[in-house]
This record gives structure tokens, sequence and C-alpha cells, in this order.
């Protein structure tokens, strides 16, 4: 994908700062939210839903079309360009026909081709920017895909924003922000910018700071947070939206650190370190293979022995053994389950292919 950056079209420094309410509610709403926002001084964008997806009816689904034109005013009144969510055709004709400078596709449209490429067709020969959301399952290969497609449909400007995942665990986040799949991403399209919606992965306003700055120290290209000028009282997602006055004091106190340093003796130590982590990596994969090596003449004795692969109180023993071993050495115990997780899965499916392989007599 050949792709230029929102950053560049919204002309400003990074990181990049889009904020607005969850929803439109009414004109007044909107346009008093995007005055306060404004005069914050932080803020580059303002963001609103028109059409909100809602999981089940009778909650508030958007003013529709009639709040694009607030947006429209708030922009007049504020100079911010703005943005919104589309999902369908008709989504993005509207908007267009509107005015709108940047358009989004949310979570639960990623997640779905069709919709996916009935957007893609929809925006052939108008080169306006737009940012994906991720799908609201983990895969890397359906958020990709759905920039692929906007990409073939002629979209040059457009950048990825992390929300986070949807689980059925209950945790402190709304959202798991699996930080792991958006920096693959990044991995796999550095040009991409990658914005962070701190708002839906926390589901909490009071979360909203730390994620923020989690996003910003992973380098990602700015932040995209809900706000109202009466939170509590919003007819969408209230418990996550700041008033502009929190949100102004949230991106105040973010530290922005550099993606690199000029100067030599940081480069020349950072160096060295990276020496030595080269050097144990290479030792970790050596011991990890000669592991796996040990894992197949496992397979096969069992293989002889007529014994199943899996055995279950060897694995409790190796994760009670191996988890209290690695949190005496300052390991963290969630890193320590993963790996042994990843470990184990691989040793059976090592075994499997010994347990399975067909000899063949001449």
């Amino acid at each position: 994908m050949k792709l230029k950056s929102i950053s560049q079209f919204l002309n400003v420094q990074k990181p990049i700062l889009i904020s607005g309410p969850c929803s439109a509610e009414t004109e007044e709403q909107t346009i008093a939210t995007a005055k306060q926002i404004a005069a914050t001084g932080k803020v580059h964008a303002l963001r609103a839903g028109i059409w909100k997806p809602r999981t089940r009816p009778g909650q508030y689904e958007g003013a529709g079309d009639v709040g694009l034109q607030w947006l429209v005013s708030a922009k007049k009144e504020t100079g911010l360009p703005i943005t919104t969510e589309v999902a369908n055709a008709a989504h993005v004709e509207a908007a267009l026909k509107a005015g709108v400078d940047i358009l989004w596709i949310g979570a639960r449209t990623t997640v779905n081709p069709f919709s996916v490429q009935e957007v893609a067709d929809s925006l052939k020969g108008v080169d306006i920017p737009v940012m994906v959301k991720n799908p609201v399952n983990p895969d890397l290969e359906l958020w990709i895909g759905a920039l692929e497609r906007l990409s073939k449909a002629g979209i040059t400007t457009m950048a990825a924003i992390h929300r986070g995942f949807s689980s059925s665990e209950k945790g402190p986040f709304r959202n798991l922000p699996m930080w792991d799949i958006a920096i693959e991403l990044k991995t796999r399209f550095p040009e991409l910018e990658i914005i962070c919606d701190p708002s839906h992965i926390s589901g909490n306003r009071d979360l909203i700071a730390f994620i923020s700055q989690k996003a910003l120290d992973l380098d990602m290209a700015g932040l995209m947070i809900e706000s109202h000028i009466n939170p509590d009282a919003a007819w969408s997602d209230a418990k996550q939206q700041v008033t502009p006055s929190v949100l102004g004091k949230i991106v105040s106190e973010l530290v922005v650190r550099k993606p690199d340093s000029e100067n030599k003796t940081f480069k020349d130590t950072l160096g060295l370190l990276r020496e030595q982590i080269d050097h144990l990596d290479d030792e970790i994969m050596q011991k990890m293979a000669a592991r796996m090596k040990i894992s197949e003449k496992i397979g096969q004795y069992k293989k002889e022995n007529n014994v199943t692969i899996l055995q279950v109180n060897r694995w409790e023993e190796i994760i009670k053994t191996r988890v209290a071993l690695c949190k005496a050495m300052g390991l963290d115990e969630g890193f320590t389950r993963d790996l042994l997780r990843l470990v184990h899965h691989e040793s059976i499916q090592v075994q499997e292919k010994v347990m399975n392989k067909t000899e063949v007599k001449v």
C-alpha cells in the first residue's frame, strides 16, 4: 500500500489529537462541545458519531443526516476539520455531500468484508482520508484486509485506529488492548499511522490518561478521545467520555517521547545493549531447538509404549514449578504462563508429528 499520512493531511505535528462527543445529540451540544475542546488548543480534528451501531434496539442510534449539518456548523465555529463514522454507501454519500473532511470505519463494519467493500466501492474516485478501526475480534488479517480494500479503491490517505478487542473476559478494560496486534500491524506497515482510541479501550474515563500514555510510549501517531460538555448525561457511552477541561488536562500531562536520539552516547550504549540482547536471543533459540529435539524423543517413546501425548499432571507440574522459579527471578507471572503455553503447544505439535508419522516399509 502506498500511503499518505493523516498528520500530513491535517498539517500538524504528531501526536494527533481527535476529540468530540461519542454521539452528536443536538446542535447545541455538538457546537458547545466543539467550542470547548477547540479552546483547549490541543485538538486537531472534531469527531462525533452521526449513525450509531448499537448492540440492542432502543438505544440511541444517532441523529442521522441532520447531525452532519451540526458538525458542519461546529467546523464553521471552530475551524476544526470534522470526522465521522460511515458503515455503508448511503452514509458515505451523505457525509461527502455535507463536506466531512475525514471518514472512519468502525469496528463492527471492519469485521465484515462485504460492508468494507461497499464503503470502498462508494469511495472510488474520491480520495478522502479514511481511518479504519480494528475489528471487534482480534484478527489482524481482517484489519489489514479492510485497509487493502480501501487502497485498491484509490484511497491514499489512511490511518488505523486501535480501539481494543472484545472479549468475554472481565477485567479493568472495556476492550482488551492487545498491544501486540497493533505492534505487528506497525511492523508490517511502518508508513501506516496508528491512532489509539483510549475511550473505547478503557470504557472508563479514569483509565484514559493511562491508556493514552501507553499508546504514545509505543510510538502511536495520535489519540482519539471522546469528550462531552456533560459526560454523565451523554446519550451513549457516558462512562468513557471526559469534559473538554479534563481532556486538556490529560493531554497537557502526557509525556511525548522521541522515536530516536541523535546523542552519540545514547546510540553507542543502545547498540551495546542490543548486541547483548541479540546474543541472548541466539542462546534462547538454541536452547529451544534442543528442547524440541527432546520432545521428538519423548513423542517416539510414547508412541512405542502406546501412551497419550497430553499428560495433564506433568503440565500442571511444569506450570507450578516454572512460574514459581520465574517469579523468584523477577519475571512477570502472566508473561511466564503465556510463554510456557506457547512452548507446551509447540511440544505437543512436535509429538503429534512423531506419533502420527507413517513408516513406509520397503
